[in-house]
């Protein structure tokens, strides 16, 4: 990887004008003479030794944190909820978040800006996807950060995530314990991977109870006002012997949409149909019928990622940490025992 001595060879200036203008230093360093350091940064793809930034006339003190910007923006309040407990125990170690957007298209380039100007000391993802460019990208760059969230499964790096397989199996479980049999699964695309894992957790459930999965209840959809219509299309073309009895769902909103929509065709929830949502956002409990869901362990999480950035940034530790944090089935009015 290239030094410091070879930035400054590049760009014609010595060293110690180089440390300045990384550092942002009043140096008496002209504006056309920066230009030049950043110029060379840039194209030798330089960055500053983990080591030497752990040094505290280097640190920036601040864990860059993005919000993902998309043409057709999502309701997400799991993870506002998630930035604020980050904050939060960002603070209490002696941290503050930057936070800023990237376009879901493009995702790189804003990160490897903040790299390049040495704006922070490392970052933490979510939102992540799979094979996911930016964790790819920060890899490769060998520069610090943790992931809410997995990407691949052979990629080395630090995450903690909700375990999204336990979580929908203790949901499936606890609906077959209710009499449920006939058992839907309403989870995101194929190329989400978060869904594939709790999809994953509803068929090991099913197993487990030696209950063949049914191919017609599992129902593949990006979250939108009209997913409650669509899967209650979908399952209009079953037999009414074969009509599920039970939902669960990968999220809070997908859940609700489905709720609204069986309440509008005459079914009565938690009683005539059951319905089990993931997140346990602040909203659920207060919703007529309140809704069982999973709460993810928001805090806890946040408080293993710092974790994890400040032994990083210290130095404690270089081994890889991948934790999985077990959700709690949170049981209200939306679930009931299975209609005689």
């Amino acid at each position: 990887m290239p030094t410091i001595k070879d930035v400054a060879r590049e760009a014609g200036v010595s060293v110690a004008t180089v440390s300045y203008v990384l550092n942002n230093k009043p140096a008496g360093v002209s504006e056309q003479t920066r230009q030049r350091v950043l110029d060379a940064v840039e194209r030798l793809g330089y960055t500053r030794n983990i080591t030497a930034r752990n040094l505290r006339s280097n640190e920036t003190r601040l864990i860059g944190y993005a919000f993902m910007d998309s043409p057709n923006p999502r309701p997400n309040t799991i993870l506002e909820h998630f930035a604020f407990h980050l904050a939060r125990e960002a603070s209490a170690a002696g941290y503050h978040l930057l936070t800023f957007t990237y376009p879901h298209d493009d995702p790189v380039p804003v990160y490897d800006e903040l790299i390049r100007t040495g704006r922070v000391d490392a970052f933490i993802l979510a939102s992540t996807e799979q094979n996911d460019p930016r964790i790819h990208h920060l890899i490769e760059r060998q520069f610090p950060f943790v992931s809410f969230g997995q990407a691949a499964p052979n990629w080395d790096f630090n995450w903690v995530d909700t375990d999204g397989q336990l979580g929908v199996h203790k949901a499936v479980d606890y609906l077959i314990r209710l009499g449920h049999r006939q058992i839907a699964m309403v989870t995101w695309p194929e190329d989400s991977l978060t869904g594939n894992l709790r999809l994953a957790g509803y068929l090991q459930a099913l197993q487990d109870a030696h209950i063949p999965p049914d191919p017609a209840y599992i129902i593949r959809a990006e979250y939108g006002e009209a997913v409650g219509q669509l899967v209650f299309d979908q399952m209009a073309c079953l037999p009414a012997s074969r009509q599920p009895t039970a939902f669960v769902t990968v999220s809070d909103m997908t859940a609700i949409s489905l709720m609204s929509e069986a309440e509008r065709r005459g079914l009565v929830v938690g009683k005539t149909v059951s319905v089990i949502g993931f997140d346990d956002e602040p909203m659920s409990r207060y919703l007529r019928p309140s809704l069982t869901s999973l709460r993810q362990p928001i805090q806890e999480i946040s408080y293993e990622l710092i974790d994890i950035v400040g032994e990083i940034l210290s130095g404690r530790t270089t081994e890889t940490r991948q934790l999985l944090m077990p959700p709690e089935l949170m049981v209200r009015e939306s679930t009931g025992p299975l209609a005689q």
